[in-house]
């Protein structure tokens, strides 16, 4: 796991179409806001199964996130992770809350689909 920030992050947006970013924290707090393009598969829930069914193609890079930077769900789902034998994983330590306060773009409400 390489830990990113929130620059290394909009790099990687604009480099890599299929970068998969992912919200691990739990569905309230996803909806109340999350980065753009942002899937929402929390740690504490079955994260295993629910990540491989997300993101089944192990080599594609994946970003996790949480809350900021005293916030250990997204660095615990990046351990998980390469368990699982992934092998592009970034944790994106600041989180959300970094990007809100930076002025980026963020979404409100639940997941599409």
């Amino acid at each position: 796991m390489e830990t990113i920030s929130r620059e290394k992050l909009r790099q990687m947006k604009d480099q890599h179409d299929d970068l998969m970013v992912v919200d691990v924290l739990g569905e309230d707090a996803y909806k109340e806001y999350h980065l753009p393009g942002a899937i929402n598969v929390p740690v504490t829930d079955n994260f295993e199964q629910k990540i491989q069914q997300a993101v089944p193609d192990k080599d594609r890079p994946v970003v996790v996130y949480c809350a900021n930077t005293d916030c250990q769900a997204s660095p615990d789902a990046a351990e998980k992770m390469e368990g699982l034998g992934y092998k592009k994983v970034y944790d994106y330590e600041a989180g959300k809350q970094d990007w809100k306060e930076a002025g980026l773009s963020v979404v409100v409400g639940p997941q599409p689909g």
